[in-house]
């Protein structure tokens, strides 16, 4: 293992890996900086240029991305109060409660090494357990990773913001458009309606910068927001006390632990961590009212959350072929626009590719550490820039992106159409991940759907003969089961809150 991860490191000789990587931390760092880009918006607009880049370019590009963005977020949530990211709403609690008592440098140093700490944990959980993981996922069949790509699904669906319901909207919608195409098992047209630009099906590159990149542009373009001026710390300042590092540290290992864990279940994880560390960290504190007032624990905890459960979703992409998150899915389609096919024997046919993406992932979190403190001033006076006035540009790239990926005009037209519709459905409260990951996950649900009916005749028992799917698809049961009970308990909770109102109003 050692030999391959040094051989990894050997790759970087070539100053083109390099480059990417740091092209691809400061990339991600000032998207999660800037509130409403982010990530998914960043990769899709770069997914065109992949080609070009090879696969091993391509990675090293979209983790330094995933990375740093993860990074960048919680400066936004700890000087401003905004958080440039989802998965840093829960640092803002008491990253910017520290900023009003005048220890915003503190923070910002503990939320960088958090995350460094958090992301070497990840790394190395990826590193050695990616490997036994694939000879285990070797002997998986079409019926669990049937269960796999459901669990996906309906876990994504039950636990994303918004309602449940128009979760499950947006997957069907992507599993119809997934459809549309050649018949994987018979080789027939379907639902191509005549046409022969849709022979191969709508492009994945060109729906995903639509509904994410040009629909991000619309809904910035028509805001008013403006970002508030931010006093970045000097680097005198930045240095935390002994106690707020000894109180610190454990709350990161913890957090790591929680991350990498909850990384490797399907859904938001990044989110979801942020918060578990959250409530661990309030639960287990000898001082619970510190928290919401600049507690140092909130804010280590959920940012070594967030970046273990980023450096954990690599996991299921690698082992499996499956993306659990929207991010992954890009990752995914990266890939396979190179012509590597991610799954169970990744790491054996490509253990080249394998190990140089482990030493990118470690050149990239060392650098995120030695560049985000000192450059926190730079970062800072780039909020001074309204987010509209980078939406121009964004619109353009898509398009030369969409175009130089297939020299295709109705690809820009399905680009164009994905990113109006999907810029109403976000107005109307409809999430555009579960329907990007379902477009992803379409052709593996089908194939292994067909197969594992083909196995069993039809029987449904067949099932009961699989322990692995069974165990899968109970975890699914629970999982959704118990999302289902509390959003009925809210709203019960909702209904009895507005009966007093109700009547006191009535009453006057």
């Amino acid at each position: 293992m050692l030999d391959n991860l040094w051989a990894g490191f050997a790759a970087f000789a070539d100053p083109t890996y390099l480059i990417l990587a740091v092209a691809g931390v400061v990339l991600g760092t000032l998207v999660g900086v800037l509130p409403g880009i982010g990530p998914i918006g960043a990769m899709s607009v770069l997914l065109g240029m992949t080609t070009q880049l090879g696969p091993a370019g391509s990675l090293i590009l979209f983790a330094g991305i995933y990375f740093g963005s993860t990074y960048g977020g919680s400066t936004t949530s700890i000087l401003l109060n905004v958080p440039g990211e989802a998965s840093s709403v829960v640092t803002a609690l008491d990253g910017h409660q520290m900023t009003k008592r005048g220890r915003s440098g503190p923070a910002l140093t503990i939320a960088a090494v958090s995350s460094f700490v958090a992301g070497t944990v990840a790394i190395f959980g990826l590193m050695m357990f990616a490997p036994w993981l694939s000879e285990v996922a070797v002997e998986l069949g079409p019926p669990e990773y049937m269960a796999l790509c459901v669990a996906g699904l309906l876990l994504l669906a039950a636990l994303s913001s918004g309602p449940t319901a128009k979760a499950v909207v947006m997957i069907g919608a992507g599993l119809a458009l997934g459809t549309v195409g050649i018949d994987p098992a018979a080789g027939d047209l379907r639902f191509t309606f005549g046409s022969d630009a849709l022979a191969e099906g709508f492009s994945f590159i060109a729906l995903v910068m639509g509904v994410f990149g040009v629909a991000e542009a619309l809904t910035l373009a028509g805001g008013r927001w403006r970002p508030k001026p931010a006093k970045a710390p000097k680097l005198r300042e930045l240095l935390p006390s002994r106690r707020e590092s000894r109180e610190a540290a454990p709350a990161a290992l913890r957090g790591s632990t929680i991350g990498f864990l909850l990384g490797l279940v399907p859904g938001p994880a990044a989110v979801l961590s942020t918060f578990a560390s959250y409530v661990t960290e309030r639960k287990i504190s000898k001082r619970p009212e510190r928290f919401g007032t600049g507690a140092v624990q909130g804010v280590a905890g959920p940012e070594a959350a967030n970046n273990a459960a980023a450096g954990a979703a690599f996991v299921p992409l690698l082992v499996l072929g499956i993306p659990f998150a929207p991010t992954m899915a890009l990752v995914l389609a990266a890939l396979l626009l190179n012509g590597i096919v991610p799954g169970p024997t990744f790491v054996a046919d490509q253990p080249q590719l394998f190990w140089t993406v482990i030493a990118a992932m470690y050149i990239a979190n060392f650098m995120l550490l030695v560049l985000n403190l000192p450059l926190v001033g730079l970062f800072t006076r780039l909020l001074a820039i309204p987010p509209q006035a980078l939406m121009p540009f964004v619109i353009g790239l898509c398009i030369v992106g969409v175009y130089a990926e297939g020299n295709s005009m109705f690809d820009v037209v399905v680009m164009l159409a994905a990113g109006l519709l999907g810029f109403l459905l976000r107005r109307s409260g409809f999430s555009m991940a579960p329907f990007v990951l379902a477009v992803v996950l379409q052709p593996t649900l089908e194939v292994s759907l067909r197969q594992t009916l083909a196995y069993s005749s039809g029987n449904p028992g067949y099932l009961l003969g699989r322990p692995v799917a069974m165990v899968i698809l109970a975890l699914v049961v629970v999982a959704v089961t118990v999302s289902a009970r509390r959003a009925v308990r809210a709203r019960q909770r909702e209904r009895l809150a507005a009966r007093p109102n109700a009547g006191e109003a009535a009453h006057r």
